[in-house]
């Protein structure tokens, strides 16, 4: 087998690019000049035959040709990385930058409060968590793994689904006292505050269903406040403020203990699935295998609140 050292190096220095974002940047992770980075990255066009990036004066944004070389070349280097590393002896180690992103209601709910664990069992990773609105372009942006609610659009992502969590209609004691409990989620639609959440997509204040066997039934609420922040969500909640309809994955702790009240327990069959997505077709990185089990491991753990160490 000939392999062209340049080649390979010329897709490493193609890959720094794109995670770095600027050829500058790049640059020092390389330990190169910027123009030594210019001059791989111009060797490897020509080789192909097609321009990889669009460059300008603050950033280098891949092409069309650009990304599908990057999707299909990214996993095989992991695949040379962690060979390498297996034939060191060194496969049990998991170091490096891991860049997640994450839904926001996980992120603040899920991970926060276990992340240390993770952190501890391997000092040589540096996790970066974005949270972000929407999935977006996991390859271009720079992510390895994205954690995401929600149905999956089609992609060329490896997509796997991690649970179902039911939507819950809850409110705290102080506000049931003051307003009273609803007796069915039609009275919702007058004489109650409920807290709306701002979808990221349309703009517009999430609508709100019930679901029961078969029986599907939306209610028009209203409400003075508008939110698209799910911690501060559900911190007015808790709050008193008004209703809700979060998710019960995070939550279940402050239901079993009273902080919130399950309004409708007989109409709690409406579910949402999360996802975790990676965009390696052929091997996944072992620092991605290793977030993928914390966060399944995480799941598992359920609503089990973390004690304080």
């Amino acid at each position: 087998m000939n392999v062209d050292p340049r080649l390979l190096g010329g897709i490493g220095t193609l890959i720094a690019v794109a995670e770095a974002g600027s050829f500058a940047r790049a640059a020092e992770v390389l330990h190169l000049t910027p123009s030594g980075v210019s001059r791989s990255i111009a060797r490897l066009e020509a080789r192909l035959g097609v321009r990889l990036f669009e460059r300008n004066s603050r950033s280098n944004t891949l092409t069309e040709a650009g990304h599908r070389f990057f999707a299909e070349v990214s996993p095989l280097l992991v695949g040379i990385s962690e060979a390498a590393s297996h034939a060191a002896g060194d496969a049990v180690f998991v170091r490096g930058r891991l860049r997640v992103n994450c839904d926001a209601w996980f992120a603040s709910l899920m991970l926060a409060p276990r992340l240390q664990t993770f952190l501890d069992a391997y000092p040589d990773l540096t996790l970066d968590l974005v949270v972000c609105d929407r999935l977006g372009d996991l390859v271009s942006d720079g992510f390895d793994v994205a954690i995401r609610f929600g149905e999956p659009e089609p992609s060329g992502l490896v997509t796997r689904k991690l649970l179902d969590t039911r939507i819950v209609t809850c409110a705290a004691p102080s506000y049931l006292a003051r307003r009273g409990a609803p007796g069915h989620p039609r009275d919702l639609a007058s004489g109650h505050e409920c807290l709306l959440f701002r979808d990221p997509v349309t703009s517009r204040p999430f609508p709100w269903e019930f679901h029961r066997g078969g029986e599907v039934f939306g209610v028009k609420v209203s409400g003075r406040l508008l939110l698209n922040d799910v911690a501060t969500s559900l911190s007015a909640c808790l709050a008193g403020l008004g209703i809700a309809q979060p998710m019960a994955l995070g939550i279940d702790a402050m239901l079993r203990d009273g902080r919130l009240v399950d309004l409708f327990p007989d109409w709690a069959d409406e579910r949402f699935p999360l996802h975790i997505y990676h965009p390696s077709r052929h091997l996944c990185p072992l620092i991605v295998r290793a977030f993928m089990d914390f966060v399944v491991a995480t799941i598992s753990a359920g609503d089990r609140e973390p004690q304080p160490q």
